[in-house]
């Protein structure tokens, strides 16, 4: 199988129920602001965090290519049996549990903080930002574009990605500067 298919030349793409649409429609503008964050997470990884937050990560950009699966599928026609696009709320509960268990191991947050810090907290700073961004291309579609645990699976992950960058520099020895 070749990697140019030509059939984009034009400035179209297909959805996943094989409608064509301009590159530019908002659904693909929205699964490109995801696996841009992905890319900046596989960046965040080669940056050298340690086991644990390299863990996450990886499960993360797992979670993301599923979360990009069902905003290429407006009808919601993905079979059931695909597992591996399933974005469920049993996903928001371990992203909710990370973040707890990474805040025990921190000092409370008492003021706003820079971006920045160790080469893997900075990239996973930038990250956060991509997810606000992918965030809003997504709320951009409407109440009804995507099930609801999309939303919600976005707005925890700029929460968790916050708090691993701030964990990822506590654990190279590095003080986040504060605003």
């Amino acid at each position: 199988m070749k990697i140019y298919t030509k059939t984009g030349d034009e400035g179209e793409t297909s959805l996943f129920d094989g409608t064509r649409v301009a590159k530019t429609h908002p659904r693909v503008m929205a699964y490109g602001e995801v696996d841009e964050l992905n890319a900046c997470l596989g960046l965040a990884r080669a940056a050298g965090l340690d086991d644990e937050l390299t863990g996450m990560v990886v499960h993360l950009q797992r979670d993301l290519f599923a979360l990009g699966a069902r905003l290429a599928d407006p009808r919601h026609k993905i079979a059931d049996r695909v597992a591996k696009a399933v974005i469920g709320d049993e996903d928001i509960t371990r992203l909710e549990g990370w973040i707890d268990h990474l805040e025990a191991g921190l000092e409370p947050l008492r003021h706003f903080i820079l971006a920045g810090g160790s080469q893997g907290g900075a990239t996973l700073h930038l990250a956060r930002t991509v997810s606000r961004r992918a965030e809003r291309a997504v709320l951009l579609l409407g109440p009804d574009a995507v099930e609801p645990v999309v939303r919600i699976y976005l707005n925890r992950l700029s929460d968790l990605l916050f708090v691993m960058a701030r964990a990822a520099n506590h654990r190279a020895g590095v003080i986040d500067a504060v605003w």
